[in-house]
């Protein structure tokens, strides 16, 4: 969480309602004439969101931020505030997401290969190929997988809703000479209009406002708050840069740490803290953050404005979610990919007409998304998916899990999230404790203490044993010492 108010969680939002469609119907459109579609399994739609920390409004993790779409969904059912990513990187976040699997078996801890070239994954369905499977419609559009639906991962779309790329300007507008092209950030385009997420905001809306004559399973995926961070005026307008909360980045929040993640920034084209207050960015990187999640807040409306005006309004099952967090200082580092909570955590939250308003506390995974979805449905039981079904969780909040949830990040290295502790366990033996019931900005690493000897025992029981190796040949950690 963000040290300037308690941490809230992640959320993945689920519109449920349970109902099914046979797995025969035709795959198009509801024709002139046809019977009404049967309405006994949901829809689903799924929004996944970019990068995107706890800095919304239900979640509390920046006092500033402004995503009323987002609130009102999460105010409509029930909000997991311990939700983790299995990886905090894209590409093997979202693989873990659509096939249901565990990094430690599909082999990809960090930025690398596709679905299609992970061979642990070779008889694997994706989540949206299990539905199709089962007599689902299936559309998809931008960016749900990293390296989206190609190869033989085509067939599982029925219907692309395509994968534009937003404007960028001819010339750097914020980012200093020698930052990575990635990292540029200002008031660009001129409106909405321009803006690829938007763009598909209105086709999802579309396709939602459209009958079918079976279910449907629609992925959207939007690729703010993403660096660069390029959106119109509107959206930093609402902020006021002068006045505006910065994350607290203590430097001596580093001092009981060991050095295993701090030198990530050297090799992920982020820019190290250092730098970032040596050109003076903070402030306004943080206000370009907080104006793209506005404005991926606004997408969000438009699709769930157009759901509950249309004939799926009653029928439909909503899923959002963000693939990791992201730092923006805290702890020294900008970005992801590291085992602490700012790149874990991750926005998960379940509603629609038979789910309760509530908040859930236990430790839940995104692997979760891929089993929940199966039950919630009545499809058959997917028996490769590693994740643990939050059936339980919706129907009583405080229901307690069997198993706390796992982070995997670069090979060997996890983190473990139970009720209120989280253990970071390193490949070379180094550890980091966290007791959340009383610090959940993670400033006191605890591993070095006797007295809590007994409950790091506990926790490594869960470690992974005989991980996968990593996929990809070469690490982008390989040059470093530890």
């Amino acid at each position: 969480m963000s040290a300037f108010i308690q941490r809230g969680i992640i959320v993945t939002v689920f519109m449920i309602t349970p109902f099914a469609r046979p797995a025969n119907a035709h795959p198009a459109a509801i024709r002139r004439g046809a019977p009404p579609p049967d309405r006994s399994r949901p829809n689903v739609l799924m929004i996944c969101i970019d990068d995107l920390n706890d800095w919304t409004g239900f979640l509390g993790g920046h006092p500033d931020v402004k995503t009323p779409h987002m609130d009102k969904l999460a105010a409509a059912g029930c909000s997991f505030t311990n939700a983790h990513c299995a990886v905090p990187v894209c590409s093997a976040s979202r693989i873990s997401v659509m096939s249901g699997v565990a990094p430690t078996t599909h082999g990809s801890y960090e930025l690398g290969p596709r679905y299609e070239q992970l061979p642990a994954l070779n008889d694997v369905p994706t989540l949206q190929a299990w539905f199709r499977q089962h007599g689902y419609r299936t559309l998809s559009g931008g960016k749900v997988l990293h390296h989206d639906f190609n190869g033989r991962l085509a067939a599982d779309i029925d219907q692309p809703l395509g994968r534009r790329r937003s404007p960028r300007p001819r010339q750097p507008m914020n980012r200093p000479a020698d930052w990575s092209g990635a990292w540029d950030w200002g008031r660009y385009p001129a409106t909405d209009g321009d803006m690829a997420d938007f763009q598909l905001a209105k086709t999802a809306a579309t396709a939602l406002q459209t009958e079918f004559d079976q279910p449907f399973f629609l992925s959207v995926g939007f690729f703010r708050p993403h660096v660069p961070l390029f959106v119109p005026p509107r959206w930093f307008d609402l902020y006021d840069v002068n006045t505006l909360t910065l994350p607290a980045t203590r430097l001596s929040d580093l001092d009981d740490l060991p050095p295993n993640f701090l030198s990530i920034n050297d090799y992920a084209l982020a820019p190290t803290h250092a730098e970032v207050q040596r050109h003076k960015k903070v402030r306004s990187l943080t206000h370009a953050y907080l104006a793209s999640i506005s404005f991926v807040d606004h997408c969000v409306g438009v699709v769930l404005d157009a759901l509950n005006s249309g004939p799926h309004a009653d029928d439909t099952l909503v899923v959002l979610w963000s693939d990791h967090g992201f730092h923006l200082g805290e702890k020294q580092h900008w970005a992801k990919r590291t085992l602490w909570a700012e790149s874990t955590r991750v926005p998960l939250l379940i509603a629609g007409p038979d789910i309760a308003s509530a908040q859930c506390d236990q430790p839940v995974s995104l692997l979760d998304v891929y089993p929940t979805l199966i039950e919630l449905c009545r499809l058959d039981a997917a028996d490769h998916a590693e994740g643990v079904s939050l059936a339980p969780q919706l129907a009583s909040p405080q229901q307690r899990r069997s198993q706390p949830v796992i982070t995997s990040s670069y090979f060997g290295n996890h983190s473990i999230y139970s009720e209120h502790w989280h253990l970071i366990a390193y490949r070379d033996g180094a550890l980091e404790l966290y007791d959340h019931r009383t610090d959940t900005d993670e400033y006191h690493n605890l591993a070095g203490e006797p007295q809590y000897a007994a409950t790091i025992n506990k926790l490594k029981t869960w470690l992974p044993r005989d991980a996968a190796p990593e996929f990809k040949r070469k690490s982008e950690r390989a040059h470093l010492p530890y």
